[in-house]
């Protein structure tokens, strides 16, 4: 979970490769990785619920 300061919560490319690149790291120690969310401004996105995890 991380905020993002300009209030869009919207995922950017780099958010979304870090994430794959975290999720892939885990899945090598059979770790799974629940979501990622971000928030902004009172709003917030799930990673697993927008269907990127």
């Amino acid at each position: 979970m991380h905020n993002h300061p300009s209030g869009d919560p919207t995922p950017s490319r780099d958010d979304i490769a870090m994430t794959q690149q975290i999720q892939a790291a885990l899945a090598a120690l059979s770790v799974r990785l629940h979501d990622h969310v971000i928030v902004g401004n009172g709003q917030w996105i799930s990673f697993r619920r927008e269907g990127l995890l």
